[in-house]
């Protein structure tokens, strides 16, 4: 009689090359984002200065949660500044990037995250891309980010930054964020980097139940509160944090009024 041939070398063969495939992609994962970082123009003067930022404009402020202080050293942030503004990256102030627009204080940037009080797995979208650099340092903290910049010229040169230097989890997209980014909703949190004199309706209707949208508040020309929202089923409460200056919402938000 003949003996029934056995499957045990060709199931030993496809486990074989299935293991090698799953190595060879981490091997390529890794590699990758190696390259990514060891491709950022980060001089080790670069570094220190962002390590006294950290230490003196932001923990000395009252900054403790470690993923926003770990990313905020981690976030090359003289890369996503004119280059003629790179000397001055880590000073303790805004700065200009064009189209009437500024990067924020690095310590602004730190306390609207830490604010969010984010845990790890969010989906954040963020309204008003500029640079891209709070889109970069919130990559470092969740798990997606969807950013919205309505000038175009500051959408292309962000998305092209982003992608050149490795923040593969940001999603850019060209468009007026007050009317959020319905195809990828809801959000675990929303964070407005621009002055608008209300809360945007569209963008409370896109948070979760539970999620919490950061926004400087008040008069657009004026000074504004940075203010956190918590929405509560068709409610919501405020819990104001302190006074701002942020440049306006533009588009659809300058023809509404509270």
């Amino acid at each position: 009689m003949k003996k029934p041939h056995s499957n045990t070398g060709f199931l030993s063969f496809l486990f074989s090359r299935y293991l090698a495939r799953a190595l060879f992609s981490l091997l390529l994962v890794s590699v990758t984002l190696q390259t990514s970082a060891e491709s950022w123009d980060d001089p080790p003067a670069m570094k220190r200065k962002r390590i006294l930022m950290v230490e003196k404009q932001i923990e000395s402020r009252g900054i403790r949660n470690r993923d926003v202080l770990d990313a905020m050293r981690e976030v090359p942030r003289h890369l996503f500044v004119p280059e003629y503004l790179k000397n001055r990256a880590y000073e303790d102030n805004p700065l200009p990037i064009g189209e009437g627009q500024t990067i924020s204080q690095p310590y602004i940037v730190a306390l609207m995250t830490e604010s969010l009080e984010l845990k790890g797995d969010e989906k954040v979208l963020e309204i008003g891309t500029g640079s891209g650099y709070q889109a970069a340092v919130l990559s470092r903290i969740v798990r997606e980010v969807y950013t919205i910049e309505i000038k175009p010229y500051l959408f292309r040169k962000a998305k092209k930054r982003l992608e050149s230097l490795g923040f593969s989890n940001v999603h850019v997209k060209e468009g007026d964020g007050y009317f959020g980014w319905k195809e990828h909703a809801p959000f675990d949190c929303i964070m407005i980097t621009a002055a608008v004199n209300h809360i945007p309706p569209p963008l409370l209707a896109q948070l979760k139940d539970g999620g919490k949208l950061i926004l400087p508040l008040g008069n657009p020309f004026g000074f504004q509160n940075l203010v956190l929202v918590t929405k509560h089923g068709s409610d919501y409460t405020l819990k104001g944090i302190t006074g701002v200056l942020f440049v306006p919402m533009t588009g659809e938000a300058l023809k509404h009024s509270p």
